[in-house]
């Protein structure tokens, strides 16, 4: 992969510098969720990672790689709520300020997240209720042009994308038999992590990027083989809600195999059946690659497939279904 900006050598790289910053997520496994699929699942719990998210990874990766010079005037990224909190939480660890462009909607839980990681928030002003991606980046700049501070873009970025794709180095490390590797994406960064690492480790793997059919850009960047901007997601799944940005686009092009798309309605019931089955705490975006199986979107029988749980970070006073129906 000489031509590519991001190697399955920078990946093994950030593997070790990042290493002792973070967590060695476990895998998690349910015959139940095995005998309603057909397929053996394997779940790598990224939502027990630092900071409740696999952005840790990236995070880390990106402020470890500063210079001293270049770490002095911190950092600054925009986020809605989990790239702000894992930079945050790698700037203070580093000793060092973090500036997080987040929008006005990000959930309460998130913004809680950046604070509690002594992250400096600048509000993006938006002309609509969610705000773009240019919206995003121009507060972004304008933080920099201020502060001096070295820009982690929390998706395009070839620091970050080696830092997600420390995930499936680990998966595949303590899983090496899967068949099938399922990825929620967003703007990309661990579907092109992941794509590049899965199949430098086994070729033979599928490795399938899974996004809410309400925000699609992937899917239709993939099928238009150019970028199709996001323009109105309106998804729950809140982490997947951005474009593919230049890097990780023709990345996830190149080495995944398929993007498939679920339901708003799949997304929450997968959610719950997670919460349920497995026991543990995941937030929308997590939740939509097992969407994907529940829905029938890939064939997996008899096949051994991997599925990335991103992050663990809800807001548990917005749950997406009634309290009644938790009883």
């Amino acid at each position: 992969m000489p031509d590519t900006p991001v190697t399955m050598a920078n990946i093994r790289e950030a593997h070790e510098r990042i290493r002792a910053s973070i967590h060695r997520t476990p895998i998690l496994t349910s015959s139940s969720l095995d005998a309603d699929s057909g397929g053996r699942l394997y779940f790598k719990c990224e939502n027990f990672q630092r900071a409740g998210v696999f952005k840790a990874r990236g995070a880390f990766n990106a402020v470890l790689s500063l210079t001293d010079a270049e770490a002095s005037q911190g950092v600054v990224t925009s986020s809605s709520g989990n790239q702000a909190a894992a930079l945050s939480l790698a700037a203070r660890s580093r000793g060092i300020p973090a500036f997080i462009a987040m929008p006005k909607v990000a959930l309460q839980s998130k913004v809680s997240a950046v604070r509690r990681y002594a992250g400096n928030i600048v509000w993006v002003e938006a002309v609509g209720n969610i705000p773009t991606s240019e919206e995003y980046d121009a507060t972004a700049a304008g933080i920099r042009a201020r502060t001096g501070a070295s820009p982690v873009h929390p998706y395009n970025d070839t620091r970050t994308i080696a830092g997600q794709g420390t995930c499936a180095l680990e998966f595949l490390g303590d899983q090496p038999d899967l068949d099938v590797l399922l990825v929620p994406v967003g703007g990309g960064g661990l579907l092109a992590g992941s794509a590049i690492a899965g199949k430098a480790l086994k070729s033979s793997m599928r490795v399938i990027g899974c996004e809410p059919e309400m925000a699609d850009d992937a899917r239709q960047s993939l099928l238009a083989h150019r970028i199709i901007p996001q323009s109105d997601p309106r998804t729950i799944a809140d982490g997947l809600r951005t474009s593919l940005g230049d890097l990780t686009f023709p990345l996830i092009a190149r080495f995944a195999d398929d993007i498939v798309t679920v339901s708003e309605a799949a997304i929450v019931r997968a959610m719950r059946l997670v919460w349920e089955t497995l026991k543990v705490l995941i937030e929308p975006s997590s939740a939509v690659p097992m969407a994907a199986i529940a829905e029938g979107k890939v064939s997996l029988e008899g096949k051994c497939v991997g599925v990335v749980i991103s992050g663990g970070n809800v807001d548990l006073d917005r749950l997406p279904w009634k309290p009644s129906e938790s009883a």
